[in-house]
């Protein structure tokens, strides 16, 4: 398991174009029958992707966590943007269309990945933190998460946000987890911009069109770098870090945190104006 080490904000201001791709870029990692899971020192965040075709995927434990099974310390959030799959807990079956959400709590020793069509194969996009508390195993759909629609095709910013895990939602220790969806003819997401020293964050983009990019732009408020970014990739933000990005078409995308708490809210916004 590939791992991601911190890295301070003074640093970061050194850093060329490949060094920054290296430290926060997550590329390359959805592939067919494999699943891949990234270890980062961010708040211990474990960034993951299943893609099962015509076999079953186990979660594997990995010697990094020193345990006895994945989950014995740790909880999960796992959201599918591919074709209809199920993940299976404890011997337990939850079927996930497209968009909709399992939560899987501390202490489940098994957890595997099933597509329910070879040919459409199901991608389930996972993210893990350490648990101090055990919480149910409860999967929520797409159709019934929270939703909050913001900005406006006048900014380029029309977007619907969808919660999943979070404190008015399903039930964890510290992970919060939701996506959003850019409207057509909308491409900036987090605009403005905001950080929150409390949390990491890390953002899975996704539906973005063949030949499109996502421009994800990071680093403090004052002085911004980007990464430019495909379809199926992911990045990590510190707590001192931005995270925005603008795409050239719509596209969709995962957030995901973990941390001090739970509270959505809990961000210090940057004013246009003062983004350098």
């Amino acid at each position: 398991m590939k791992v991601i080490h911190s890295v301070h904000s003074d640093d970061f201001k050194t850093y060329p174009t490949d060094l920054i791709r290296e430290r926060f870029l997550i590329d390359n990692q959805v592939q067919p029958g494999q699943l891949n899971c990234i270890y980062t020192h961010y708040d211990r965040m474990i960034v993951g992707f299943a893609n099962p075709v015509n076999m079953e995927l186990k979660l594997p434990n990995y010697d990094n966590l020193r345990a006895n099974y994945f989950l014995e310390r740790r909880e999960i959030g796992i959201i599918n943007v591919g074709g209809a799959g199920s993940v299976i807990a404890d011997g337990k079956s939850f079927n996930l269309n497209k968009l909709d959400c399992l939560y899987i709590g501390k202490g489940t020793s098994s957890v595997s990945f099933v597509s329910a069509d070879a040919k459409t194969p199901a991608v389930f996009y996972l993210l893990s933190s350490p648990a101090h508390a055990t919480h149910p195993t409860t999967l929520l759909t797409h159709v019934d998460a929270v939703k909050v629609t913001l900005g406006s095709a006048a900014t380029a910013n029309h977007r619907t946000i969808n919660k999943y895990i979070h404190l008015e939602g399903i039930k964890s220790c510290q992970l919060v987890m939701g996506l959003t969806i850019l409207h057509e003819g909308s491409v900036w997401n987090t605009m403005p911009p905001h950080v929150h020293d409390r949390r990491m964050e890390a953002y899975f983009y996704f539906d973005v069109p063949q030949g499109q990019k996502i421009f994800h732009f990071m680093g403090e408020g004052d002085e911004t770098r980007h990464i430019t970014m495909n379809n199926y990739d992911a990045v990590v933000s510190p707590p001192w870090s931005i995270h925005s990005g603008c795409g050239t078409s719509n596209y969709s995308f995962i957030w995901g945190m973990a941390g001090e708490n739970l509270d959505y809210t809990d961000m210090d916004a940057i004013s246009i104006p003062d983004i350098r």
